[in-house]
């Protein structure tokens, strides 16, 4: 099934080369400079649906009111941040959790490994609802990876800079900055040794339950705010709230997941 987020921007693309079309046919008349106009609103359209898609689309939805029904029973709301179903008269509404890892269990000490572990069980046993945390791990393709770990240590250098020029830093930000940083050093060292990297692809699930769909989806919405931050300072991990298209892909993967290498690359960002 094609996304929300690259169905719209090859409805854009479309109205583009027309737009395009248009221009160049249009002589030098009030068409052509309005197809030229056109064309390059789609233009820029095509490129944040296919890059920020998942951002855009829920704006859209929301303005409109746009709820979505699969063919499974299954509804999106407008804020596309939740799917929900009913199910014998109760409402069960669950939300998604994007988890950014940048430190593996391979580069730390025995003794802080098991420490983590500790600190990990303990969180996850203060809450209390069902959580799910997926892992999909591969051997990456390393052709273009030495390049993609340069760019992204040259970013997080960028983020770790602007932290500490600011004028009340946050310590936990510049710490996990750091991490990050020292995280593609180690990265790029066991590349030039010959090692091939492990990636991993994780995310979070929750659910909450009850008569009424708001109360459901306010309920689930709760336990992902509260599951989100006991994760990002127990596993010192970036957690992000996934909506549209990426709340999508983990939903389907519930189901079925990426075979490929290839498919698990093609659905970061």
């Amino acid at each position: 099934m094609m996304s929300q987020s690259k169905m719209l921007a090859y409805v854009s693309i479309g109205l583009t080369f027309l737009a395009t079309m248009a221009c160049l046919f249009g002589g030098n008349g009030i068409l052509s400079l309005i197809g030229g106009i056109v064309a390059g609103l789609c233009s820029i359209l095509a490129i944040l649906f296919m890059r920020y898609g998942y951002i855009i689309v829920p704006m859209l939805t929301q303005m409109g009111k746009v709820v979505i029904m699969t063919d499974t029973g299954y509804e999106i709301p407008s804020t596309q941040d939740v799917i929900v179903k009913n199910k014998e008269g109760l409402y069960y509404a669950s939300v998604f959790l994007g988890i950014r890892i940048y430190e593996s269990a391979t580069e730390k000490s025995n003794d802080e490994n098991i420490a983590y572990n500790e600190y990990f069980e303990r969180a996850i046993s203060s809450l209390k609802y069902v959580v799910k945390i997926g892992y999909m791990l591969y051997v990456e393709d390393i052709t273009e990876k030495r390049r993609t770990i340069e760019a992204k240590r040259a970013e997080a250098q960028l983020r770790l800079a602007r932290e500490r020029e600011r004028q009340e830093p946050d310590v936990l930000k510049i710490d996990r900055y750091d991490k990050e940083v020292n995280t593609w050093d180690v990265q790029l060292s066991k590349l030039t040794k010959g090692v091939k990297p492990m990636g991993v692809l994780a995310y979070a699930m929750t659910t909450a339950v009850d008569s009424s769909k708001e109360g459901a989806i306010v309920s689930a919405k709760a336990q992902g705010k509260e599951l989100r931050t006991t994760l990002a300072n127990t596993l010192n991990v970036e957690v992000d709230w996934l909506t549209a298209d990426e709340m999508m892909k983990c939903f389907e993967w519930e189901k079925f997941f990426p075979s490929t290498i290839q498919d698990i690359e093609a659905n970061l960002s």
